[in-house]
């Protein structure tokens, strides 16, 4: 199954001159990631105190995604892979969306405690990913409910409530349901086409 994931190439391609300049001014990649973390942490904090404020989110996951794209490539193309690097890379990930879910939980109808699944199943979905590299697969990015594509749905949610949209209670039920269903897929999915790598 297709995800958003699938659209990153051409997403570089876009931010490649903006990299560029970054990487002239002496920018790490290090330091973008984990100004992205911070950045995300106090946003998802804010937002459990201030919910009218969710319609900021989808603009948030926009820069947020650019500025993950921005670290990979200042990593890759100028030099600056590290270990502490790729430890930073994937920690800093699911402690980010875990702090931009965490105000849907706080906000009706919405299920905090399915909100607090589809947390937790989002890092094991992580997690999962990067249990490739330690199997001899790459890294996997498999969806259908990868980082770009929670990014989209929360995002969407967000406008919808910040604009005024109702969500009504069977909305509010199963929202996060529907959400921990894909991403259940997706763990799967991550396990099997990474064995599926090795054996090739």
């Amino acid at each position: 199954m297709p995800s958003i994931y699938d659209l990153k190439p051409r997403f570089q391609g876009l931010l490649r001159p903006g990299v560029r300049w970054l990487a002239r001014s002496g920018v790490t990649a290090n330091q973008v990631t984990l100004a992205a973390c911070a950045a995300s942490v106090v946003l998802g904090v804010w937002l459990c105190f201030r919910p009218g404020w969710l319609i900021v989110l989808p603009a948030f996951f926009f820069v947020r995604m650019a500025l993950n794209a921005v670290d990979g490539m200042l990593a890759r193309e100028f030099g600056q892979k590290s270990r502490l690097g790729a430890y930073l890379n994937e920690i800093t990930d699911v402690v980010a969306d875990s702090f931009l879910y965490l105000p849907f939980a706080y906000l009706p109808p919405f299920d905090p405690l399915w909100i607090g699944v589809v947390i937790v199943l989002a890092v094991i979905s992580e997690m999962t990913g990067v249990v490739g590299i330690m199997t001899g697969a790459s890294r996997r990015y498999d969806g259908p409910m990868g980082k770009s594509d929670r990014a989209f749905v929360f995002g969407a949610m967000a406008l919808w409530i910040g604009l005024g949209g109702p969500v009504p209670p069977a909305v509010g039920e199963w929202f996060p349901r529907v959400l921990a269903i894909l991403l259940a897929i997706t763990i799967v999915n991550r396990v099997r086409k990474g064995l599926a790598e090795i054996a090739v």
